[in-house]
């Protein structure tokens, strides 16, 4: 497994929420091998990340099909007439075409039943590309907050994967700079990513103000290039 690390500053540009899950994306595009593709199917496709970054790399295809959980999202995804859109969640997708590829970025780790989910997947195309945060992600502020992740750690991740899949790993880490704490927990507030399992007390905030020693957050992400075992 090849672990790389990838630093970024957004101190003045912390107000765009999504700006992880934007270069997440845009690497994971860099694992597609083909300019053009019959049928893609993104699970977890949000407002539209993948099908924006492979129409800017010139990655063409006849039909586009999305699925989230969140109608909002879908809402404002890109429309045309090669996209379909489908608000469903992993455990209730039930797709029984079969596709060029199917592609999930920063959408995996929410998966109730993982082992299931990877099951249908491997089912639906022998190639699928994935981006997944494991639950290093906010490691040290969890740490601190006496928090247990409410994502998979990454070698769950693998073997679970390796189940149905032949797959190669990429373990890539990501920092995210703040001016200050008070604008890291606003980003975690807003963000989208969960910072654990339960809420913390006004108490265990201020506390959690007063000793986080790092002037950022930490990310980690499991990139996964697969052929299924089982198509």
């Amino acid at each position: 497994m090849n672990i790389v690390k990838e630093f970024s500053r957004f101190a003045t540009s912390y107000n765009d929420k999504n700006i992880i899950q934007k270069l997440v994306a845009q690497k994971l595009l860099k694992y597609l091998n083909l300019t053009h593709y019959n049928s893609v199917l993104d699970l977890g496709c949000g407002g539209g990340e993948i099908y924006k970054n492979m129409l800017k790399n010139g990655i063409s295809f006849d039909k586009f099909i999305g699925v989230d959980i969140s109608q909002e999202m879908l809402n404002i995804h890109p429309k045309s007439e090669d996209i379909e859109l489908i608000c469903s969640d992993f455990e209730d997708i039930n797709i029984k075409n079969r596709y060029d590829i199917v592609v999930s970025s920063s959408a995996l780790q929410w998966s109730q039943n993982l082992d299931n989910t990877l099951f249908k997947i491997s089912k639906l195309s022998n190639k699928s590309v994935f981006a997944i945060f494991t639950s290093d992600t906010f490691k040290t502020l969890h740490n601190i907050a006496g928090i247990s992740s409410p994502i998979y750690p990454k070698d769950y991740l693998i073997t679970h994967i390796d189940r149905y899949f032949n797959a190669q790993y990429e373990s890539v880490k990501y920092k995210l700079e703040f001016e200050n704490t008070y604008k890291m927990l606003e980003y975690i507030k807003k963000s989208g990513v969960s910072g654990g399992e339960r809420k913390l007390s006004l108490k265990e905030i201020k506390n959690l103000i007063k000793s986080y020693p790092l002037s950022y957050l930490e990310f980690e992400v499991l990139f996964v290039e697969c052929n299924s075992k089982l198509s």
